[in-house]
């Protein structure tokens, strides 16, 4: 497979990871300066929240020059980090870039602000599909703007797995002909995903029956597992330590690249799209200058800059417009319509269930 090679790192999208006492260290303070030595009274400041390593620097810089807006940008790990420092209040937040079901969270919490996009010039550039797309968590698409999205499926190394139809179910991931070469998320809600999908379920099931069901199946599954990994499963592919892996596309796409006896499949019985948006919460004190942020992201330029970057699919259609045929119809970036067609996006699913995801999740590690 042949793909086209970018001078800089694809960014690391770690997605929907532990909560609570589970979440790893976030990291702050990543900008050139400090947001909190940021006045409030000060007009031509941005305080920018955002993944790490989840944005092409020079375009930051770009808008400086260009707006005369000082950004203050830091960088987190998984959206419960981010979500614990914003509720700090300590730095006041004027725009964050977080994944769908952080912002429908928030949403439902009164904690995010209406954007305005009226006076927008590139907002029309977003795909119609993925706004419907995130419908599913904020109806009207009143809150928040897509950024990058992808899927979770199955990075497989075509020299170990030679039934390539074994992939077209998440079953292949419990077979035992593959002991200890099963890399799986280490995450929660992409772990419970693989069972609640295979078995019919949607991956936003409340069902404390059908969860239970997903979590027995994961306990049968571990003793077959290599491991539970996030960034070095990447890596431990494009190695051949590993003939299957549970992977965000970005990172499938990357690993690709680096080895051509890699290949992603989506089992037919469906997976996750997510979305990471961009929305403003309500501790925003420069409200126009994110609304000019968000808009200078979606400007075809530096879009382009930032897909270059982060190589995850792009909801910018003057992006993909000047994309050559064989990234544009590339599926690990840009997923068919059938293939949409069975995904879902991920709903926050309130409080209390994520507090059993939290006992099940824990109880699986233990296990």
């Amino acid at each position: 497979m042949t793909m086209k090679t970018y001078d800089k790192p694809a960014g690391l999208r770690t997605g929907a990871l532990l909560l609570g006492a589970l979440l790893l260290p976030a990291l702050t303070g990543c900008g050139t300066q400090n947001s909190s030595q940021t006045a409030s009274g000060d007009d031509n400041t941005l305080i920018v929240f955002n993944y790490g390593d989840y944005i092409d620097t020079d375009t930051i810089d770009m808008f400086e020059e260009e707006t005369g807006i000082t950004v203050k940008y830091e960088q987190y790990v998984t959206p419960e980090d981010m979500y614990t420092k914003y509720s700090s209040g300590s730095i006041p937040y004027d725009l964050i870039c977080t994944s769908d079901y952080m912002v429908e969270k928030m949403i439902q919490a009164g904690e995010t602000l209406p954007i305005d996009t009226s006076g927008m010039d590139y907002y029309h550039n977003l795909d119609p599909v993925y706004m419907e797309f995130s419908e599913a968590f904020d109806p009207g698409n009143k809150y928040s703007v897509p950024y990058f999205f992808g899927t979770v499926g199955i990075l497989y190394n075509t020299e170990m797995v030679e039934d390539e139809e074994e992939l077209e179910s998440w079953s292949v991931l419990w077979d035992e002909k593959y002991r200890s070469s099963i890399v799986m998320e280490n995450s929660m809600r992409d772990a419970f995903l693989v069972p609640l999908k295979w078995k019919g379920h949607s991956l936003n099931s409340k069902d404390k029956t059908e969860l239970q069901e997903a979590l027995d199946l994961l306990k049968q599954q571990k003793p077959l597992l290599m491991a539970y990994l996030v960034d070095e499963t990447r890596d431990m592919m494009i190695a051949g330590d590993a003939a299957l892996s549970v992977i965000y596309s970005g990172d499938a796409s990357v690993a690709m690249e680096e080895n051509e006896d890699l290949d992603y499949a989506i089992p037919q019985e469906g997976s996750n799209l997510w979305i990471d948006c961009w929305f403003i919460p309500d501790s925003c004190q420069h409200k126009e200058n994110a609304e000019k942020f968000i808009d200078f992201m979606n400007r075809p330029d530096i879009a382009m800059m930032n897909f270059d970057y982060v190589y995850y699919g792009t909801p910018n259609l003057a992006v993909k417009e000047e994309l050559d045929e064989e990234t544009q119809e590339d599926p690990t970036v840009f997923p068919p319509e059938e293939v949409l067609n069975n995904l879902e996006v991920y709903n926050y699913l309130g409080a209390e269930l994520d507090e059993y995801y939290c006992q099940m999740w824990k109880e699986l590690k233990s296990y």
